[in-house]
């Protein structure tokens, strides 16, 4: 199996501020430092984890540092991963005190019994692993503070995700979000949810979701699109079902996903998401709007 990588930076308006340039590069970045775990060996889970973490380290996202803000002003945080060989998963859940909380989603998946932990455990156990952690206003941004002191609010909320095959033809998917700007204290959405935001089967494919989170919460969107490509659905036909499947919920979002053949995909019905891919031939690709 030759490896393959797609990472997303987030489905959601325009705004007046966008930086089209900025965001693709932020991708294709992120993605380059995935594909050349794969390409060294490395596993999928690896990849996706690398690659989300040099999403939440840029500022341009909505994920780590630079997270919008919920209602009191705190950027918090939600992630998730999940590998496609035995269907293990880890997530974490309103996490304000660390700068990579994918990272602390996969040690709950590799180092705990549990698969999603949140809020003082969460930070809690970060201690108790030696994840760093830093002052939760160490990830509030200038940029996102203006767009608190200014009440602004958008629909839906920005994410990070990637999938990723590697050359064994295992699956693995990793979210990552600050959620949706101005929600209410201890709203969770969609990325931390197994089956919602986030999922991966090496039977049929790995999806990260990007988008108003409580309807990706009711469609089940990365289960559902997982579902279509088993039943023999190409990778196109599955990224665009999900996609109608939201907009018949009156719901907008974005989809990445990567089938067991190595096929990359991506749809969105939002007026732009970022994204970017490394293929099984090495050919890189970016964009971020329609």
């Amino acid at each position: 199996m030759n490896p393959a990588v797609l990472v997303h930076g987030g489905a959601g308006p325009a705004r007046a501020d966008d930086d089209a340039h900025a965001c693709e590069e932020g991708c294709r970045r992120a993605a380059r430092a995935a594909y050349a775990v794969l390409d060294r060996g490395g596993t999928a889970l690896e990849a996706v984890v690398a690659a989300v973490v040099w999403l939440e380290d840029d500022p341009l996202f909505n994920a780590g540092t630079g997270a919008v803000l919920d209602a009191e002003g705190n950027a918090v945080l939600d992630a998730a991963v999940m590998e496609g060989t035995s269907r293990r998963a880890g997530a974490v859940a309103n996490v304000t005190d660390l700068k990579n909380p994918v990272l602390l989603a996969r040690a709950v998946m590799e180092k705990t019994g549990h698969l999603l932990i949140a809020g003082r455990g969460a930070s809690e156990l970060a201690a108790e692993l030696g994840i760093p952690r830093c002052a939760p206003g160490a990830l509030v941004t200038p940029r996102q503070k203006a767009r608190w002191s200014a009440n602004e609010r958008e629909r839906g909320g920005g994410t990070v995700g990637a999938v990723a095959v590697d050359a064994q033809g295992h699956l693995a998917a990793a979210t990552s979000t600050g959620g949706t700007a101005g929600k209410r204290v201890g709203r969770i959405g969609d990325s931390p949810l197994i089956g919602c935001g986030t999922y991966a089967d090496d039977r049929s494919g790995a999806v990260s979701m990007t988008g108003e989170g409580e309807v990706i919460i009711r469609a089940v969107a990365a289960k559902g699109a997982c579902d279509a490509l088993a039943a023999g659905e190409s990778a196109s036909r599955a990224a665009q079902r999900v996609i109608a499947e939201l907009a018949g919920l009156n719901g907008e979002g974005g989809i990445i996903l990567v089938d067991r053949a190595g096929a990359l995909d991506f749809a969105f019905n939002t007026a732009r998401m970022s994204r970017a891919w490394v293929d099984g031939q090495g050919n890189e690709g970016a964009g971020f709007g329609p």
